[in-house]
Order: structure tokens, then sequence, then C-alpha cells
């Protein structure tokens, strides 16, 4: 055994529990962010980590706290922020994942589910806490009895994204009230002028430990873009889900209200196609999230909400229908595919509103793309067909806009909640029965 296994030959840092359950996952070898990062933060330094997206992050800050929670094991030991809530559940399976033979408890704090359920398992105490920057300042603030005080690990995932999603206030009240005294450590794929702000705030003589400088795209992935009118666009998405029939498909639109529309009108047209967005209530979302990963959905379209760090294996083409208008977000939806190792195509979509967006992606990444070979002839004989399928779709979106208007239910955000049952005078509660 110690001769074959490839981790012996350099005396690990890392106990030999938690390089057990690491061959559980079946991680043999770490990756360079991994082999990087792991060492210095078992020093207790603080860490700024640079990796391109499916690096293996998680593990990077997961193993480290692990390692210290079981040198002095306390509760409150850590928290983890990250800008998505998806993001935050995938983080919470590393960490149980990892930390199963030690019994580590983690709990999700995220916006769209339920504050009373919260609050009781905050009150159980977990040991890691993984969170949303702004649900976790409402418990702070709101949940009796809950405190950050002993706190000792703080770690930002996608740094660069929690101080662009306009979290800042959040994240300067959480930082009043966590100890000085801490380690903290900030990942991302891309570093921002506001992150380096926020260095000053929360990092004492911090480790660089960045594995690419410049912007990239991984080798293995594929990039290729369409030039085409805008009033074909749907039209084109559809010949490209036909030519590369079999794959699985991630397509990134710029809203809510596209995504819905272009899921119902691949549904029209008898593609399996599922929807990601900010408007679905976080069940659904989930829900969603899940079918495409068992791969009973081949196409899921999403809008920026699944840009950034969601792992799902399969995903054989990322398509940009809609530019990203920050190049940057170029980098992180195209990073869903070809992770760890695997290949992938990406396809964006350039219309004759979008050139100049794209020449700045394409300066972002240093490369010029090449064209994706199509045959015009067979697109057009598409668009009658598709044409039908609009109608179609834009008559479901109306019923459905109808149907939340007269119902009003589906807003199962808490205030909603609340301010129905003040005005209802809490006679109504038994409508929800649906």
């Amino acid at each position: 055994q110690a001769q074959h296994s490839p981790r012996k030959s350099p005396p690990s840092p890392l106990t030999d529990v938690l390089c057990e359950a690491c061959d559980q996952l079946g991680w043999k070898m770490p990756t360079k962010i991994q082999v990087e990062a792991i060492p210095v933060a078992l020093q207790g330094r603080d860490i700024i980590g640079l990796a391109e997206t499916g690096s293996g992050k998680t593990g990077a800050f997961a193993l480290p706290i692990l390692q210290a929670l079981l040198e002095t094991p306390q509760r409150l030991f850590a928290l983890v922020l990250t800008p998505t809530r998806e993001l935050a559940f995938q983080i919470s399976e590393q960490f149980e994942a990892l930390g199963s033979s030690i019994g580590v408890h983690s709990t999700v704090i995220v916006g769209g589910i339920d504050t009373m359920s919260q609050s009781l398992a905050l009150a159980k105490k977990p040991h890691v806490i993984i969170a949303t920057p702004g649900r976790l300042v409402d418990h702070l603030e709101n949940t009796k009895g809950f405190n950050l005080r002993a706190l000792k690990f703080l770690v930002m995932d996608e740094a660069d994204r929690i101080l662009n999603m306009d979290f800042e206030t959040e994240v300067d009240k959480i930082l009043k009230v966590i100890p000085r005294d801490r380690k903290t450590f900030l990942f991302s794929a891309t570093m921002t002028k506001k992150v380096q702000k926020l260095q000053r705030a929360a990092l004492k003589n911090p480790v660089k430990c960045a594995v690419s400088s410049k912007y990239q795209t991984v080798e293995k992935l594929q990039q290729y873009y369409i030039f085409i009118p805008s009033k074909f666009k749907d039209s084109y998405l559809v010949y490209i889900l036909n030519e590369l029939a079999g794959n699985s498909f991630m397509i990134f639109c710029s809203t809510c209200n596209n995504t819905q529309r272009t899921a119902l009108l691949l549904r029209n047209l008898g593609f399996t196609a599922i929807p990601l967005h900010g408007q679905m209530s976080q069940n659904k979302r989930l829900g969603s999230l899940n079918k495409f990963k068992a791969k009973a959905r081949s196409i899921l379209l999403a809008t920026d909400v699944a840009s950034r760090g969601l792992d799902i294996p399969h995903v054989d083409v990322v398509i940009n229908f809609d530019i990203p208008t920050h190049s940057k977000d170029y980098i992180h939806r195209v990073g869903r595919t070809a992770r760890a190792g695997r290949s992938g195509k990406s396809i964006t979509f350039v219309t004759q509103y979008d050139v100049e967006l794209f020449q700045r992606i394409e300066h972002l990444i240093g490369k010029k793309l090449p064209a994706f070979p199509m045959q015009e002839e067979e697109v057009m004989m598409l668009t009658e067909r598709v044409a039908e399928a609009q109608r179609f779709a834009r008559m479901e979106l109306r019923e459905q806009g109808e149907k939340k208007r007269s119902r009003n239910d589906d807003d199962d955000t808490e205030e909603a909640i609340g301010v129905r049952n003040k005005v209802a005078g809490g006679k109504k509660k038994k409508r929800k029965a649906f």
C-alpha cells in the first residue's frame, strides 16, 4: 500500500483520517491549488487563492479547516460565505463527505428557506456554517443566542462575486461581529479591485496562491462563436441542439424572463429542457439542478445564478445564448464544462449588437475564437416551427404571469408570507393547502 499510493511520497501534512476521506472520495492526487494552498493554510497563514474554475478550490479550504477542527474541536468553528444558494449546498456536501468520519456538522444558511428551521439548526451550534451573506446577517441580528464570537476561520468562496453582488454592506456587518484574531481565506477564479479593498479589511499578511495569474479557460475546452442576426436567435439555438444531440447542454440567458421563455419554447419543440433562475422558489431551483445532475433532463437553461462554482460533471456543451455583459462572467460560464480534466465545448451567440462585448471577451482570454460550422439553409427551414413554438411559449408565459398575480402564493419569501398573514389577520391560514 505505502509504495503504490502517490500521496505518501511527500510526507502528507494532513492527518491520516482526512487522507482516508480523500481516498474514499476518489481524490488520489491533490490539484495544483491544493498543493499550493493546503501546506500554507496548515501553517496558519491567511490565503488569497486564485485558480480557474473546476480546480478543486473547495478541497483547498475544506481540508485545512477540518484538520484544525480535529486539533481543537469547537462549535461554530468556521464560516464559509458564498454568493449563490446552490453553491452553498454544494460546499456543504463536500464538508459532509470529507468530515463524515470525524463527525463534522455543517449547516447551510441561505435565503428562500424558512428562517425558523435555520434558527433551530444554529441553536445546535454546528461546526461549520455555509451561508449567503444576506441571510446570515439576518440571523446575526434576529436569532437570539446566535453569535460568531468564537469563530476561527472565515472563507469567502468566489470572493469577487460576493463583493460584486453588492453584498458589501452585509459583508462589512459580518466582519464587525467576528473576532479579529482568525484565519481568513479568499478564493476565486477572477480577482477584482474590490477584493483588494477586502484584503485590507480582513487579511493579515496573506499568502497569494495563484495557479493561473492571467484569466484563462481550460485547455481541453473547445470554444466557438456563431455570428447571427438576432431575430433568428431561437432558430439557431434549435439547430445547434439538433446538431449536437445526445450531449448535455447548459444554456445561459441574461434574464429570468428569457430563461423561462426559452425553456418553454424548447419544451414545445420536444426538448427536455429545464430552467434555473432567481425567480423560482428555492425548492424548485434545487429540484431543477438535481434533475439535470441525475441526467433526467439534458438541457439546463440558467441565468448567471448558475455560472459560478456549480460542479455538474457531465456538462458537454455550454451555450452563451445571451452574451455575458461582464467578460469575466464568460470565464465562469464556460467553466461549467471541461471540468477536472474532461473535455467540453462552448458556443457563444454573437448578434449584430454584441460585437463589441464579444471582442472584449476575446481580448480578456487572449484568444481569437473560431466560428462554429453551420448550414444556414437548414436553419432557415426551422424558422416556421420555431415561430409557432415562440407563439405558444409567449402564451404560456402570459398565463403563468396571470396565475401568479391572481394567486400571489408563489411569492414564497418570508417577508411576503409575513405581510400576507398580517393583512389577512391570520384568518386565511387554511388557504395554503394546495
